[in-house]
This record gives C-alpha cells, sequence and structure tokens, in this order.
C-alpha cells in the first residue's frame, strides 16, 4: 500500500464530501430530514484525545459520510442522480483501490463507521533517524458504532493480504491495545528485524480503541505515541489551554473542522524539523470551521494572540466598502476593509511579541518592497485611513496578473504629498511621468521608453509601463497597467460591490466585521 498516497487520498476525499455536502444546502428545503445537520450540536472533535499538542495538523469530518451522500443525493436533480451517485462511488473506489487488497465501502466499512474522520499529522519525525531523512507520522482515527464489526473488518483486511503472500502479520499487545501490522517476508528480513516493531520500515498499522475508535498510522511508532497521548493525558491536544481557546471563539455549530500548528505546518511541508515544546503559543495556532447555511458552506476561523491586548478592537465595518464599486467582477482575487494604516500598526505591534510571525512579515515585507522600490510602510499605508480595496486580475497574455489598489483619500492633503512623492520616486528610477487621457478620466502614467530592433524595418520605440495611478472622486485607484485600470473605470459595468455572486457569498458572514 502506498502510505503517503493513501491518506493523502482520503483528506481530498473529506474535502469533496464538505464541498459537496456545502454546494447541496443551497437546495435544501426545511422539509428535508437532512435539515437536522444545521441542528447538529456544537462538537469538537474526539479524536484530539490520540493527538499530540506539537501536530502540524489536525482535520476532521464531524458528520458521517453517509449523511453528506443522501444529503447529495436528495438535492441532485433526478435526471441528475445517477451521475451524483457515480462521481461519490469513484471516490470510494479511488480511496480504496490503494488497500491492495478488495474491499467494498458498503459491505466491509460502512456497517461500523461512526460520526467522526479525523486525520492528524502528529509527528514530523517518528524514528529520530538521521539516516533516514524525516519521517512524518500520520494518523487516522475514526469513531465506531460497532466495535466488533470494526474488529472483523481489520481481521479481514489483513487476513486477505496474508493469504495473497503480501505480508506476515504481526500482533502486538501495547498498553492494553491489540496492535495489527504488516512485516516483510522472507528470512532474512525476519532475521533482521527480530521481534522489535521499532526496525521494521513504513507499514500500515491498526487498532480498535475500546468500543469507540479505530486507528489507522503508518508506523506501529506512531500508533503508540496516540496511545500514550490518550494515558498521559497533558501530552494531548485535547488538553491544551490554546485549543480549547480557540474553539471557544467558534460557537457555530460544524460538520467539519482543521486545527493547525502553524510553525509545524510549515516545517511539514518544507520538510524540516521544528522544535518540540510543552505547549502551543496563541498566535501560531489557526483553527478553522466548517458550517452549513443556506447559502452554502461557511468557514469560520479563529486566530488566537499570545496574550490579551487593548489592540483588540471592535469591528470596523457594518457594510462592505465603496472602494469594491472599482473592483472588477472578474478579480481572481479581492481584498477589502478600512483604515490600512491602523491594521498595519496592529499587526506590526503583534508581531513584534512573536518572532515566528515577526520573521514572516518581514521576508515577505522586504520581498514586496525590494520589487515596488518603495517602503510600504510610510508611502503608502500611513495615508491610507479610509476606505481600500486590494485585486489582482487575470491576464490571458501574461503569465503575471495585473493588480489593482483603491484608496480613499480622507485627509486629501496628506494623501496628495504622498502620491506627488510617488511620482518623483519614479523619476528618480529613470521613468517618465506623463498624464494621458483614458476616456473621459485623465491618469498617470510611469513608463520607460526602450528600442527594439525588427529584421527589414526601422528601429522601433516601446513604452513599457511600471505603473497607472487616477483620482476619482475621494479615491487614488493605482494599476498595474493602462488596461487594468480601464476595467476599474468602468464600475458601473462590472462592479464587485453590485454582483449579484458577491452580494450572494457575503450575506452569511456577520455584518460587522474588519474586511473582505
Amino acid at each position: 500500500m502506498k502510505l503517503r498516497l493513501f491518506f493523502s487520498t482520503l483528506v481530498a476525499i473529506v474535502i469533496v464530501l464538505l464541498l459537496s455536502a456545502g454546494w447541496g444546502f443551497f437546495w435544501l428545503t426545511s422539509q428535508s430530514p437532512l435539515n437536522l445537520l444545521r441542528e447538529m450540536p456544537l462538537t469538537k472533535p474526539a479524536a484530539a484525545i490520540f493527538v499530540p499538542k506539537q501536530a502540524s495538523v489536525m482535520t476532521s469530518l464531524l458528520v458521517n459520510p453517509d449523511r453528506l451522500e443522501e444529503f447529495r443525493q436528495l438535492v441532485a436533480k433526478p435526471l441528475n442522480r445517477r451521475q451524483s451517485r457515480g462521481q461519490l462511488n469513484q471516490l470510494e473506489k479511488s480511496l480504496l483501490e490503494n488497500a491492495s487488497v478488495d474491499l467494498d465501502y458498503r459491505r466491509d466499512i460502512q456497517p461500523w463507521l461512526g460520526d467522526e474522520i479525523t486525520l492528524a499529522v502528529i509527528s514530523l519525525d517518528y524514528d529520530r533517524n538521521p539516516e533516514n531523512n524525516l519521517q512524518p507520522g500520520y494518523l487516522l482515527a475514526v469513531t465506531t458504532k460497532d466495535a466488533e464489526k470494526a474488529r472483523e473488518f481489520l481481521q479481514l483486511f489483513y487476513s486477505k493480504q496474508a493469504i495473497a503472500g503480501m505480508a506476515n502479520i504481526a500482533f502486538e499487545q501495547y498498553k492494553g491495545v491489540n496492535l495489527i501490522y504488516r512485516r516483510p517476508l522472507g528470512a532474512v528480513a525476519a532475521s533482521l528485524l527480530g521481534s522489535n516493531s521499532s526496525n521494521i520500515p513504513e507499514t500500515l498499522t491498526s487498532a480498535v480503541v475500546g468500543d469507540r475508535f479505530v486507528l489507522f498510522a503508518n508506523h506501529p511508532k506512531v500508533l503508540k505515541a496516540a496511545i500514550n497521548n490518550v494515558q498521559a493525558a497533558s501530552l494531548s491536544l485535547d488538553n491544551d489551554s490554546v485549543y480549547q481557546q480557540t474553539l471557544q471563539t467558534l460557537t457555530e455549530p460544524r460538520i467539519g473542522l482543521s486545527f493547525v500548528n502553524i510553525p509545524a505546518l510549515a516545517a511539514w511541508i518544507s520538510h524540516q524539523p521544528t522544535l518540540v515544546r510543552d505547549s502551543l503559543q496563541g498566535a501560531e495556532t489557526l483553527a478553522v470551521a466548517l458550517s452549513l447555511n443556506p447559502q452554502g458552506l461557511l468557514a469560520k476561523t479563529a486566530l488566537v494572540g499570545t496574550q490579551p491586548s487593548e489592540l483588540s478592537l471592535n469591528p470596523v465595518l457594518e457594510q462592505p466598502v465603496n472602494a469594491l464599486e472599482y473592483i472588477p467582477t472578474s478579480s481572481a482575487l479581492a481584498v477589502a476593509g478600512k483604515d490600512l494604516n491602523q491594521f498595519w500598526e496592529r499587526l506590526s505591534t503583534g508581531a513584534e511579541k512573536d518572532e515566528l510571525l515577526k520573521a514572516l512579515l518581514n521576508q515577505y515585507l522586504s520581498r514586496l518592497q525590494s520589487n515596488l522600490k518603495v517602503q510600504l510602510p510610510q508611502d503608502i499605508f500611513s495615508w491610507v485611513q479610509g476606505e481600500y480595496a486590494i485585486s489582482q486580475l487575470p491576464r490571458g497574455d501574461k503569465a503575471n496578473p495585473d493588480w489593482l489598489f483603491v484608496a480613499e483619500k480622507t485627509d486629501k492633503a496628506t494623501a496628495q504629498e504622498s502620491i506627488e512623492y510617488l511620482d518623483n520616486l519614479a523619476k528618480q528610477q529613470g521613468l517618465s511621468v506623463g498624464i494621458l487621457p483614458l476616456g473621459e478620466q485623465n491618469i498617470t502614467v510611469w513608463t520607460k521608453l526602450t528600442t527594439s530592433d525588427k529584421k527589414n524595418s526601422l528601429m522601433s520605440l516601446e513604452a513599457q509601463v511600471y505603473g497607472v495611478h487616477a483620482e476619482v472622486g475621494d479615491y487614488e485607484i493605482f494599476s498595474s497597467s493602462v488596461d487594468a485600470m480601464d476595467q476599474a473605470l468602468g464600475k458601473r459595468r462590472n462592479s464587485l460591490l453590485n454582483n449579484k455572486n458577491f452580494q450572494e457569498a457575503i450575506a452569511p458572514l456577520p455584518s460587522a466585521n474588519d474586511g473582505y
């Protein structure tokens, strides 16, 4: 079995199930029995007792997959139900085909599967052997509604592999729990490994714990570590104060939850070790809760600070900012809010108290300032104390997208002084600064003339655009190209603010917030 593929495929399937449910909810009527999904209690992952505090990421589906399947079938149009069923069958097949033996979800798994599926990266290097690089430890914890049938499934699963001559099956008692896993075939392998499970290579390991959980891991060491976390409660994520505090901020019923240890996740992605700590730090963790509402799937996030701060202010917005009138609906990404200067001050002040956040912020800021040749906090952020919106626009003719930045000028004198400074800075960098008409609007363009030689023709001059800005009412619009500026000025035709899809997307969100 390709274990990493097995776990990664499972993650993909859980995500697809969640998205499928969210897509379907829009069409669900209040008379449906699946309306119970909205009335689910405020649950948290029970399997967190097996997950250590230092785990990189834990993702949980908190509803039985069969309910999501029924949900999807119910909301599908009659003519599309066969196709919907076929898609779900393909998802099941793509997961189980990596098992190397004949498994059928409805026959072998459905009878005992409970209401929670939790997947976690609980270790970045489970064997701590420098000779084989980092070996992450993966844990899959599933609740069961019938422990006896779950045990029968495991026995069937491993016995099929033994009968097929794929591996020798080993049983091991560990702290009252029966572990079952595969051993490599061959006398040489057996003599080298002996009876010590710590020496075997990566192999799927399973156990039924009590009458509630079925555990799977990619090595016996990983499963033993998970059992240790239960018996020494202080080690588990479930008993971590930051984890508990984070969950308290997510007050809506949910069908899914992810909890991320940001430094550990970065280390896992980059294949680097991370320091082991006795407890989590608030600013280093992120939680995402997924719930259903009439508009679809809603994700709520919680990022807990390192300590209470007077900078934790009330939301500054009650509705979308008017700066979004200049953001086209074709935007691939759009961000909007109010008082960019205050937001930056809060972010930078918080970063001073957290070395990780400070390093990440400085690294990104340095890269951005190097590309733009400006000092963002002083040259731009300082005067943007009103509304702002930032957008990324795809371009078919170039790999790099265009961008738009819209800023409200609450203090016009200060804003104008800063804009003139940017124009002078462009001149110092060898750019030409000129005013050109674009429709009924005058725009300021930063350009640089270049020459190009063409065969059988005279030398030609080309103007390369480095930036564009224009004053429109109380706003200053900046863009990376004339085309992007033209799209922004056509606000009445294709405004994101007036777009029906955008309005539907933000409808489930709280009206009081800090931005979109």
